[in-house]
């Protein structure tokens, strides 16, 4: 079966930045499962993956454009600590999640005050180049709930 809209499919990946450093990767955990063509993945990578079998593998680089957007020096907002997680024990440089209307981010914190903390909502690998390493595990149909849904449900899916 080959990769197409509305298909569930199973994918590992490493992403490296330009340097050639790993910086995310699935291999040794649980695998990547998708509904593809709903927006879950980068556009680039579900064109890439269009038509494609399981056991197939892509390398694909990715210029910021492609990925998560340019690095935007303006993109930076000041919120009250109430609205993160573990507020009092934030440093500067690291990654915490905020909850917004469109769902969880991670977000980096920039500064941290008495009851104000600085962060910077950029991608955390924006303006970044990278090259994915994908392996095309399993695709299989999906059922009528998660076409619903707009998700893949079971190991590695949404759960309910």
């Amino acid at each position: 079966m080959l990769v197409a809209k509305d298909r569930v499919i199973t994918v590992r990946y490493a992403i490296r930045g330009a340097d050639g450093t790993e910086v995310e990767s699935n291999r040794e955990g649980e695998p990547f499962v998708s509904l593809h063509g709903h927006g879950s993945l980068l556009p680039a990578i579900e064109t890439a993956l269009d038509g494609k079998a399981s056991g197939e593998r892509l390398n694909l680089t990715l210029t910021p454009d492609q990925a998560f957007g340019e690095h935007r020096s303006d993109f930076t907002q000041r919120i009250s600590k109430k609205y993160l997680p573990n507020p009092n024990r934030l440093k500067p440089g690291e990654q915490t999640t905020l909850q917004t209307r469109e769902g969880p981010r991670t977000v980096t914190v920039i500064k941290v005050g008495g009851k104000v903390v600085d962060i910077d909502l950029n991608h955390p690998l924006a303006g970044q180049t990278l090259e994915f390493d994908i392996e095309l595990v399993s695709v299989r149909e999906a059922t009528a709930e998660e076409l619903a849904h707009g998700h893949a449900h079971g190991p590695g899916g949404h759960h309910h």
